[in-house]
C-alpha cells in the first residue's frame, strides 16, 4: 500500500488523501495519454500565469525567470520526446509540473500554481489549441473553395444534366455545379470565422470556480496568450464547453455538406455516369475484381461525417444533465474534440486532393442531357409570346406526350406535329432545342449562364477574403 500511498501523496490533490488510488482507477482517471498534446499550451499558459504573478508579488523577478527557462526546458523536452512518464503524471498540467520542480526545486517549483486550479488550465489550453487549429482548418477550407472556383472558372463551357429527385431536369453547367458546393463551403466558411471569435476568449485567472485571491491581472494573460478577450464570469468559465459544443456542431454541419458533395461525385464517377474520374491517388481496386476502380476517398468521407455526427451527440448526452460548475465528466469533451479536429482537417484535404485531380469526361456529360430536359423552355417560349405560364407548362407537357407516344425523342418531333398540337408554337420553336441557348437564357443573379456563373465566381472570391455580400 506505501507505493499507491505515495502515487497520491505526489498528484497536485494529494494532501486530501491517505490511502493510494485503485490501479484500474488510476489508469481510468488519467487524461494525459491524450492532453500531452497541450504541452505547449499548457507551457504558455503557465508563463502567463507566472508573469501574472510576479507582478502581484507572488514571485520575486529571479523566481519567475527561473520558472520561465525551467518551463522551456519542460518544452523542449517535451518536443524532442525526451520527457519521462511517470506514474503520477495523470495530466499533463501535473506532468509538467512535477518535472519543473525536479528541474528548478520544489521551492520554487511549487510556488507555481499559487491561486491556479487545473480546471482553468484544462479550459485554456483547450481554447489555445482549439483556436490554432481550427486557423489551419480555415486555411484548408478556403483552398477547398479555391479549387472549385479555380475549375468553375477554367471549364465554364461545360454542360451536363443538372438533377432534382436524381432524375434529370435541366441542363446546367458543370462550373454550376461546382459553384453551388463551393457556396455552401463558403457558407461553413463564414460560420467558422464567427466560430474562432468565440474560441478564443480566455478563462485564464479564474480559479477553480470563484475567481483569484491575489489580484491577478487577467486581461495582460490574455493579451499574452493572444486572446482577444475574457470570459467574465469564474463559475461560467471553468465549467463552459460551449466552444466544444459550437465546434462539434460547425464540424458536422460541414461534414453533413461534404458528405453530399462525395455523394454526388460517387454517382457520377460510376460507369453508368462516367461523368468524371478520380485519379488513381484517390481511388483503390477491389481484391476480387481487376476491373474495379472504387471511389474510396470519397466513400471515406460519406462515412466520417457519421463518425464526426457522433462526437456532437455523445458530447451532449455527456454533458446534459451536470451541475454547475466543473464535474469530471467535462474530461470527455477532450478526446472527442481531438478526434474531431483530426476527422475535419484530414477530411478537407482529402477533398481537396479529389477535387484538384479529377478529370471530367465532357462528351458523357453533353450525351447525357436529353432533349427532354428542354420542355420547359417550351413553356417559357410560350410565355414570351404572352400565354399565362400554366397554360404553356400544359402545351410542353402534350409535346412531351407526344414524343413518348411516337418512341422518339423531343427534338425528332416534325414542325408540323409540334403545330398540331398548339398552332402558337411557330416555325421558330426549333431554337428551343438548343442546351446551349437554354443554358444561357438563365442569366439572372444565381443562374447557370456564363455571365452568371462568373458573377458567383467573383462573390466567391471576395468571399474568401472575408468580404460579404
Amino acid at each position: 500500500m506505501s507505493g499507491t500511498k505515495k502515487v497520491a501523496e505526489n498528484m497536485l490533490w494529494g494532501g486530501r488523501f491517505t490511502q493510494g488510488l485503485d490501479p484500474l482507477m488510476e489508469q481510468y482517471n488519467c487524461s494525459l495519454p491524450y492532453d500531452r498534446l497541450f504541452y505547449a499550451q499548457d507551457i504558455a499558459g503557465s508563463i502567463a500565469f507566472a508573469r501574472a504573478n510576479a507582478t502581484t508579488g507572488i514571485l520575486t523577478p529571479e523566481e519567475f525567470s527561473t520558472i520561465e527557462k525551467g518551463l522551456l526546458q519542460v518544452k523542449e523536452e517535451w518536443a524532442n520526446n525526451s520527457f519521462v512518464v511517470q506514474q503520477n503524471d495523470e495530466d499533463i498540467h501535473t506532468a509538467n509540473e512535477r518535472r519543473l520542480s525536479e528541474i528548478v526545486g520544489k521551492e520554487i517549483g511549487g510556488k507555481l500554481h499559487t491561486g491556479r486550479s487545473r480546471n482553468e488550465q484544462i479550459a485554456t489550453d483547450m481554447r489555445l489549441w482549439l483556436r490554432d487549429e481550427l486557423k489551419k482548418i480555415e486555411g484548408w477550407l478556403g483552398e477547398l473553395v479555391k479549387c472549385a472556383v479555380q475549375r468553375a472558372e477554367a471549364e465554364i463551357d461545360v454542360l451536363m444534366p443538372g438533377y432534382t429527385h436524381l432524375q434529370k431536369a435541366q441542363p446546367v453547367r458543370w462550373s454550376h455545379w461546382l459553384l453551388s458546393h463551393a457556396t455552401a463551403f463558403s457558407f461553413e466558411l463564414e460560420r467558422l470565422r464567427e466560430v474562432i471569435k468565440r474560441v478564443n476568449r480566455s478563462p485564464l485567472g479564474c480559479g477553480a470556480l470563484a475567481g483569484n485571491p491575489f489580484k491577478i491581472d487577467r486581461v495582460a494573460m490574455a493579451k499574452e496568450l493572444g486572446f482577444d478577450g475574457l470570459l467574465y464570469n469564474s463559475m461560467n468559465a471553468v465549467a463552459d464547453r460551449d466552444f466544444v459544443f459550437e465546434t462539434l456542431q460547425w464540424g458536422s454541419s460541414f461534414m453533413l455538406k461534404i458528405s453530399r458533395w462525395a455523394e454526388d461525385l460517387i454517382i457520377y464517377s460510376s460507369l453508368e455516369f462516367g461523368f468524371v474520374r478520380l485519379a488513381d491517388a484517390y481511388s483503390t481496386g477491389s481484391s476480387l475484381m481487376p476491373q474495379k476502380k472504387n471511389a474510396d476517398s470519397l466513400e471515406l468521407l460519406r462515412g466520417k461525417s457519421g463518425r464526426a455526427f457522433g462526437h456532437m451527440a455523445g458530447l451532449y448526452c455527456t454533458i446534459k444533465g451536470l451541475p454547475t460548475t466543473y464535474n469530471k465528466d467535462l474530461q470527455e469533451s477532450v478526446e472527442p474534440l481531438i478526434d474531431h479536429i483530426k476527422t475535419l482537417g484530414d477530411s478537407i484535404q482529402i477533398a481537396t486532393g479529389v477535387l484538384s485531380t479529377l478529370t471530367i469526361n465532357e462528351e458523357k456529360m453533353l450525351a447525357a442531357l436529353a432533349p427532354e430536359m428542354l420542355a420547359t423552355e417550351f413553356a417559357d417560349y410560350l410565355v414570351r409570346k404572352g400565354v399565362p405560364f400554366r397554360e404553356g407548362h400544359h402545351i410542353s407537357g402534350r409535346v412531351v406526350a407526344l414524343a413518348e407516344s411516337e418512341g422518339v425523342p423531343m427534338d425528332k418531333l416534325s414542325l408540323e406535329q409540334l403545330k398540331g398540337i398548339d398552332a402558337r408554337l411557330g416555325d421558330d420553336i426549333l431554337e428551343c432545342l438548343n442546351y446551349e441557348r437554354a443554358v444561357e437564357l438563365k442569366a439572372a443573379t444565381g443562374g447557370t449562364s456564363k455571365s452568371a456563373v462568373r458573377e458567383q465566381i467573383e462573390v466567391l472570391g471576395k468571399m474568401l477574403q472575408g468580404k460579404y455580400e
